[in-house]
């Protein structure tokens, strides 16, 4: 079952954040060193990563807040949170919890 709980830019259990740029270089030289080569990043991920450092830069969602892009491997869907980059709360998350459930569900079958 799936929780409110504030969540943090960095790398989560089961989440794939591509979002923040600093965390996925670190986070990247760590798995390698630890043991698993970071794969290649494809184009379409480059240029989505550009485009969320852009977004962010412009501080379209405010200054304390960032967008950040991740993939429920659960779900296997895109979901896109808006995070208070001081707390690491959850402003706003696209889809919500409920529908990431119910995709969830439907992938089970």
């Amino acid at each position: 079952m799936r929780s409110s709980r504030p969540v943090s830019t960095g790398f989560k259990c089961g989440d794939m954040n591509i979002s923040s740029i600093s965390n996925l270089v670190s986070y990247a030289g760590a798995v390698s060193q630890a043991a698993h080569p970071a794969p290649p990043q494809t184009e379409d991920q480059k240029a989505l990563i550009q485009a969320v450092k852009a977004v962010n830069a412009a501080e379209m969602f405010g200054q304390d807040n960032e967008i950040t892009f991740i993939i429920d491997r659960a779900a296997r869907i895109a979901v896109v949170r808006v995070v208070n980059k001081k707390t690491g709360e959850l402003v706003q998350q696209i889809p919500n919890e409920q529908v990431l459930k119910m995709a969830e569900e439907s992938n089970g079958r």
